[in-house]
């Protein structure tokens, strides 16, 4: 039987995480300068000019998952956080999970075009993959809310998604004999609250990263381990195709946010940043990592396929105040998009299956 996602922190360090340890190089990967409230022009020729080696070094994975001081790793509050995770009974109606959303069969998406909420209405944006999470510092579409910790929060009690006050969920879950114990051998000085609550789910979602894929391979050395083709695409990302002036690191993002011309109303981080002319329609750069499993792609879920998103871009969007100065026509040929797709598809690793929990009664 192969390892579960829980098991497999052992390749990531599990002695770094069992004490807590979060060191990362964050400047390495051009993390740290993660944009919120703005855009700012890469010289993406730069780059390339710099040599692959030292290209190919940007993208290299990390040794170990950080966890954050306020709330360290350890088995048991990542056991406890995988169970409620898979809980239906998080939910008002016992009908929803974090996985309904978020889902290991659809690469911890739904694969919708939007998500599905309360009442089985529909939601008004594609629901994000949570692989990865562990290295995002702001969380959303729109980045309105600023930890792992409170995004876990955030959809149980929103009205539209599984409509659970906490208040009404603390007194469900106490009266499940079987999660007291899990609560305080996970937590032992604080037992059950909302803030363990959330920090147990946030455990587990830090747990949830993309495993090692042929990209991978191939950045430690072994040239066989993509095809020509996708080499090119390589190129062409960090080149002409301007793809990692926000898709950048080994989990292809700056976590900032760009209007990228989609026909959408929805306006995005300009809600919280009126005054910001950038920020309107603007919406969260995702990671790449798996990406070939996670379509449809956007905020809004409106493009089918990586080609529909690769003649997106090429065109430059909608042309409006807002769009990112980084939106032009690329003028892409039908062999660079090909080239690209080959590239995106080596992100895509051989996930092992995760296994449902056993839920308390």
């Amino acid at each position: 039987m192969r390892p579960s996602s829980l098991d497999r922190i052992s390749s990531f360090g599990f002695a770094a995480l069992a004490a807590g340890v979060v060191s990362f190089g964050f400047a390495g990967l051009g993390y740290g300068a993660a944009l919120v409230s703005q855009t700012r022009q890469v010289e993406v020729a730069s780059k390339a000019a710099a040599g692959m080696d030292a290209l190919k070094a940007l993208y290299r994975r990390p040794a170990t998952i950080p966890f954050p001081k306020d709330n360290p790793y350890t088995p048991e509050k990542a056991a406890l956080g995988k169970k409620l995770y898979f809980d239906t009974r998080l939910s008002v109606t016992s009908a929803q999970s974090c996985a309904s959303c978020h889902s290991p069969s659809f690469g911890w998406g739904d694969g919708l075009a939007v998500g599905v909420g309360h009442g089985m209405q529909k939601l008004g944006r594609h629901s994000p993959t949570v692989i990865n999470a562990a290295w995002s510092d702001i969380f959303m579409w729109d980045g309105r809310l600023p930890t792992l910790e409170a995004q876990a929060l955030g959809p149980i009690q929103s009205a539209g998604e599984m409509n659970m006050p906490l208040d009404q969920l603390l007194k469900r879950l106490s009266s499940i004999s079987e999660y007291r114990p899990l609560f305080a051998l996970a937590f032992p000085q604080e037992g059950m609250s909302e803030k363990t609550l959330a920090k147990a789910i946030a455990t587990y979602e830090r747990t949830v990263v993309s495993e090692r894929a042929p990209f991978d391979a191939w950045i430690e050395g072994d040239e066989k381990a993509i095809p020509e083709d996708a080499k090119r695409g390589f190129a062409l990302f960090n080149g002409k195709a301007q793809c990692s002036a926000c898709h950048e690191g080994w989990n292809f993002t700056n976590e900032g946010f760009q209007d990228i011309g989609l026909r959408s109303e929805d306006v995005g981080r300009g809600q919280y940043l009126p005054g910001v002319i950038k920020m309107q329609h603007a919406f969260k750069t995702p990671g790449l990592r798996e990406i070939a499993r996670r379509a449809p792609y956007m905020h809004d879920g409106s493009l089918a396929t990586l080609d529909a998103v690769l003649d997106h871009y090429d065109g430059g969007g909608v042309d409006r105040p807002s769009r990112s100065d980084l939106m032009k026509p690329l003028g892409l040929t039908a062999q660079e998009k090909s080239d690209l797709i080959a590239f995106l598809d080596t992100l895509t690793s051989n996930l092992t299956p995760t296994a449902a929990p056993v839920l308390p009664r």
